[in-house]
């Protein structure tokens, strides 16, 4: 990946589509960590107290997807920036 972006640079690719394409690279690998964190820790706590398992798995999916609709936005944000 590092040899892709090298040989963009040399061809002529400005260095805001570079930059571009490392922040969409850091959004997507932002909202995995998040979303991995965010299930990681519902496991735990529904493992801890079971009653509260509907509660938790419901604020889990809210928090998911609120963090992927934010990815989504900073992805297409240096989508543009890349392609424009």
């Amino acid at each position: 990946m590092f040899l892709t972006i090298l040989l963009q640079v040399a061809m002529g690719a400005s260095l805001a589509k570079v930059g571009a394409a490392f922040a969409a690279c850091g959004a997507v690998f932002g909202a995995a960590w998040g979303i991995g964190k965010i299930g990681s820790t519902a496991l735990e706590s529904m493992a801890r107290q079971p009653e509260v398992a509907g509660d938790i798995r419901s604020s889990m999916v809210l928090a998911a997807a609120l963090i992927e609709g934010i990815a989504m936005f900073a992805v297409v944000v240096c989508f543009l920036v890349l392609f424009v």
